[in-house]
């Protein structure tokens, strides 16, 4: 996957913080190991996955060392034709959790038209997923950058695909659990999806082509 690289502008009262320099993977590790697995490379300032390149224990979600709070997490992501992918937040990493959603709520990454998710309500890209589904329209074509902003501040939740609002909810509330009860994390694989407000980010390797680049936050 070839990408190219575009800087977000910012204000110099904004408190940013960056992710990733866009030369190492600094500040990430593969989930429950040390470092990052190989099938995640740097190529033209984004961290890109390509399955093509895929061995028995490259792979994997890839998280943050540092765990967040209130945060602003911006980032910008470009999906492979058919592809699927997500951003994962309020992660815990302990051997109690498989996996990075069994605690983790997800930002839908997606090929709405290629993937078979993009025809299942609250799978398509800019949902909060399985749980809302997000405005429509706002994700662009494959092949293209599509940025991302979710907030987490005083327990609300937004989630902006493209400067769009694409979800917004109370976390913890009475609505929040119900959300829960009604989706697939309510199965009992994962107790404690959803309890958890605080955590690490995570990118999702859901077995297909994506790039992320531009990866910072602000600590609310």
């Amino acid at each position: 996957m070839v990408v190219s690289f575009v800087c977000i502008q910012t204000s110099a009262q904004e408190k940013w913080i960056s992710l990733f320099d866009g030369k190492t993977m600094n500040g990430w590790h593969t989930y429950a190991k040390e470092e990052v697995g190989s099938l995640w490379q740097i190529q033209e300032g984004a961290i890109t996955l390509d399955p093509a390149h895929r061995t028995k224990n490259g792979g994997g979600d890839i998280v943050t060392n540092e765990s967040f709070n209130d945060f602003h997490l911006q980032l910008e992501w470009k999906i492979a034709k058919n592809g699927n992918s997500g951003i994962i937040f309020f992660v815990q990493e302990d051997p109690r959790y498989k996996n990075t959603w069994f605690t983790g709520p997800e930002m839908q990454v997606l090929d709405n038209d290629g993937h078979e998710d993009g025809k299942i309500i609250k799978h398509r890209a800019g949902n909060l997923y399985d749980l809302i589904a997000g405005t429509e329209g706002a994700v662009k074509e494959v092949g293209e950058w599509n940025l991302v902003d979710i907030i987490n501040e005083k327990g609300v939740l937004t989630l902006k695909l493209n400067g769009i609002e694409t979800a917004k909810t109370t976390l913890g509330d009475d609505h929040w659990k119900e959300l829960i009860k009604n989706s697939k994390f309510s199965k009992g694989e994962s107790p404690d999806f959803g309890k958890i407000f605080a955590g690490k980010i995570a990118l999702q390797d859901h077995g297909n082509g994506v790039a992320y680049r531009n990866i910072r936050i602000q600590k609310l």
